[in-house]
């Protein structure tokens, strides 16, 4: 249903499901981190009137996990780009993951996604810090483009041992592909005209 892109270089879409409406991705190395990109992988919608708000807590030893709020995403809205860079620990407040423990390690942080209704997520404020970055149209349909291509040729994975051998077909691997995704991504994000040399 979702997937989180962490700077550029880790695509994820096994988020992990803690509750029927509640899900995790876990973030190694989240100290070299700036920015994180959580989408929809657009083949199952948000069901009507509702949409996903989009969380961030770093690891707690103590085990009391603080949740904040980053933004939200939407059918209309499938993705976002959050700045994580200058959060600080400690800081947020209520959220919907209430009490419950969310199975995390000391050195990893995560960014979970909450499915509320969308009256509900407009009228929330996102932690200071945590602004989205503008994307104009030109980069939000290439990313777009990138997703859907990586998705599409995702879907036709297998493995070595399930592969049928077929003379007239190429295979290409499937990190091949991510490599090309995060190279794009890498060059987009630095110069968006890198294309046009």
């Amino acid at each position: 249903m979702f997937g989180c892109l962490v700077a550029g270089r880790l695509v994820q879409t096994d988020a992990q499901q803690v509750t029927g409406d509640k899900f995790v991705f876990n973030l190694p190395d989240y100290e070299n981190v700036n920015h994180v990109v959580v989408f929809m992988l657009g083949t199952v919608p948000f069901p009507a009137g509702m949409g996903g708000a989009v969380y961030f807590s770093f690891p707690d030893p103590v085990g009391g996990q603080v949740w904040q709020l980053l933004g939200f995403i939407t059918n209309d809205k499938p993705s976002a780009i959050f700045k994580i860079s200058q959060l600080k620990p400690g800081e947020g407040g209520e959220h919907p993951f209430g009490m419950m423990t969310v199975p995390q390690l000391a050195s990893v942080a995560q960014v979970g996604v909450s499915i509320e209704p969308l009256e509900q997520l407009v009228q929330q404020t996102p932690v200071s810090g945590a602004t989205v970055c503008a994307v104009d149209s030109f980069m939000q349909f290439t990313q777009k483009m990138l997703d859907s291509l990586y998705n599409f040729s995702s879907s036709f994975a297998v493995s070595q041992s399930q592969m049928t051998p077929n003379p007239s077909e190429m295979f290409i691997p499937a990190s091949s592909i991510l490599k090309w995704y995060e190279n794009f991504q890498r060059r987009m994000a630095q110069n968006p005209n890198f294309w046009k040399t």
